[in-house]
């Protein structure tokens, strides 16, 4: 695996990006990876890519892109006014996973929100997935808050 490389997403990635967001049962109700994407994720990606406390990013294995995360960067008075990592959208491609790429992606973004400042990395998971919920302790966060969403 020495062959993997992370960056900053740039929109040629869009569509590889997009098509793991829908490879798995929860994406495919809520994305759509179907060609030309539609201009929504066009502009998320340019409000993303404009915001310092923003990074989209992506592994990259050669050209073949096999896995993205964002890391939100957030500012908060509590903790003393601690910087946190708020680490989402983390996909592997199909054939990739189980073979250390999520791990390798995780102490990459691990690394990142530590040049930034931040004393916390922190992240959400679906219920459902408890598989990642393993992988997520295995990697040494703990379930130590509940989480709630509400659809707009």
């Amino acid at each position: 695996m020495p062959d993997i490389q992370f960056r900053k997403a740039q929109a040629s990635d869009l569509p590889a990006i997009v098509a793991m967001l829908a490879d798995d049962p929860l994406g495919a109700a809520r994305e759509d990876a179907s060609l030309p994407l539609a201009r929504g994720y066009f502009d998320a990606f340019d409000a993303i890519d404009a915001d310092p406390n923003q990074l989209l990013a992506v592994a990259v294995d050669g050209a073949e892109v096999i896995g993205t995360l964002q890391i939100s960067f957030l500012a908060g008075i509590s903790r003393k006014g601690g910087w946190r990592g708020q680490i989402e959208a983390v996909r592997v491609v199909s054939g990739r996973r189980s073979d250390g790429v999520g791990k390798k992606m995780f102490e990459w973004a691990i690394d990142e929100c530590r040049a930034r400042g931040c004393g916390l990395v922190q992240l959400t998971t679906d219920k459902g997935r408890a598989d990642a919920h393993r992988f997520y302790e295995g990697l040494g966060f703990s379930a130590s808050h509940i989480g709630y969403k509400k659809g707009l």
